[in-house]
C-alpha cells in the first residue's frame, strides 16, 4: 500500500494514505477554549476532537483487518461503539464486511493469524478535512483470496458532517460502488432458516458494552425481538438506542431508495451484545455478473435521545430526495 501525506494549510485540508490505530484523548489534552479540532495521526487515523474528547475517529491502517470508525461518540462524550470485543474480535465498531464471496469467508478471522480466508485490502486513501467540521473520506478496496486476483472491487466515499446548530446530532453519508471482476460474484450469508443468528453482512455497528435500556425503532414502529433476541424486518430506516452513563442516545441507519432490495431488511441483536446491520442479503444471496456493478448508499445519524417512527420517516424522506 503506497502511503502519502500532503498538508495544505490554506484550506486546512489533508490527504493521507494508510494505517490505523486508536489513540485515546485525555480530558487535559483538549483546550476548553477550542470548541473542536482535528487530530491527524499520519499513517494511522483521523479524528474530530471536541471538548468532551473524540467525537469520531476513522481508522484505516494495516493494524486493522478492515477500515472502521471507532470511537463514535455522542457530542456529550459518551462512546457508542465497541471495537474488537472479546466475544467477536472481528467486530470493528462501525465497519463494512461481506460474509462470503463465492463461498469464501470474509467475515470471521482466524484467531492465530488475525486474517479471514478472504482478504480485504485498500489503497488510494484520500481524507479531506475542513474548518467547519466536515470531512470527506474516499478509498479503493479489493476483495480476493490471498495471492489471487480480486473477485470484487469497491469505491467507497464517506462524508461526515459537523454537529447541528445545537451541537447535538451529526451524520455520515456512506456510498460504496462494487464491481465484479472477471467472474460472476455471489454475495451470501448464513441462512437464517438454518441458523437463528444468520442473515448478516454489510454495514454494521457493534454498540458499547455498557449500553443499557436498549430499544430499536423502525420507520414502521417499535422493533420486536424474537425469542433469540433477534430482530428482522424491512423498513427505510432503523434506529438502535439506549442509555450509556447518564445519557440516552443511539445511531440510526437510513436506506436509500436507489439501493438494491429497498427497503432493506434489518438485522439487530439485543442479547449479550448490541448490534445493528443493514442486511440486504438476509433473505437471499445476491449475484453480480462479471464486470457489472451496483451501489449501496446509507445515511447514519448519531444522536441523543431516541428516534421514533415519525422521526425516522421524516429523516428518511429527506434522504430519499438526495440524488
Amino acid at each position: 500500500m503506497r502511503i502519502s501525506l500532503l498538508m495544505i494549510a490554506a484550506t486546512a485540508c489533508w490527504v493521507v494514505g494508510a494505517a490505523c490505530f486508536h489513540l485515546p484523548v485525555r480530558a487535559d489534552d483538549v483546550d476548553p477554549k477550542i470548541s473542536a479540532r482535528w487530530q491527524l495521526e499520519p499513517d494511522e487515523s483521523v479524528a474530530r476532537v471536541g471538548p468532551k474528547g473524540i467525537l469520531w475517529q476513522f481508522n484505516y491502517g494495516k493494524n486493522f483487518s478492515k477500515p472502521c470508525f471507532h470511537p463514535v461518540a455522542l457530542s456529550s462524550g459518551e462512546v457508542l461503539t465497541w471495537n474488537q470485543p472479546p466475544d467477536h474480535a472481528w467486530h470493528l465498531a462501525l465497519w463494512f464486511s461481506w460474509k462470503t464471496i463465492n463461498d469464501i469467508n470474509y467475515w470471521e478471522e482466524n484467531s492465530q493469524t488475525g486474517q479471514s480466508a478472504g482478504e480485504t485490502t485498500w489503497s488510494n486513501v484520500d481524507i479531506q478535512t475542513h474548518d467547519d467540521g466536515r470531512a470527506s473520506i474516499s478509498m479503493d478496496l479489493s476483495y480476493q483470496v490471498p495471492g489471487e486476483q480480486p473477485v470484487l472491487t469497491e469505491r467507497r466515499t464517506v462524508q461526515i458532517f459537523a454537529p447541528d446548530e445545537n451541537n447535538q446530532q451529526y451524520q455520515m453519508d456512506w456510498s460504496s460502488t462494487f464491481t465484479a471482476g472477471a467472474v460472476d460474484v455471489i454475495l451470501d450469508r448464513t441462512d437464517p432458516a438454518d441458523k437463528p443468528w444468520g442473515g448478516y453482512a454489510g454495514l454494521s455497528i457493534r454498540f458499547a458494552k455498557d449500553l443499557t435500556e436498549r430499544q430499536a425503532f423502525s420507520a414502521n414502529g417499535p422493533a420486536k425481538f424474537n425469542e433469540h433476541s433477534r430482530h428482522r424486518s424491512k423498513s427505510p430506516a432503523l434506529d438502535y438506542n439506549g442509555k450509556i452513563g447518564e445519557a440516552v442516545g443511539g445511531i440510526a441507519i437510513l436506506d436509500h431508495p436507489n439501493n438494491p432490495r429497498y427497503p432493506t431488511p434489518w438485522y439487530a441483536i439485543r442479547s449479550g451484545m448490541s448490534y445493528l446491520n443493514a442486511a440486504f442479503l438476509t433473505y437471499e444471496p445476491y449475484t453480480l455478473k462479471a464486470g457489472e456493478f451496483f451501489t449501496l448508499r446509507y445515511r447514519l445519524i448519531i444522536h441523543p435521545d431516541r428516534l421514533d417512527a415519525s422521526a425516522l420517516k421524516a429523516v428518511s424522506t429527506a434522504f430519499a430526495k438526495q440524488p
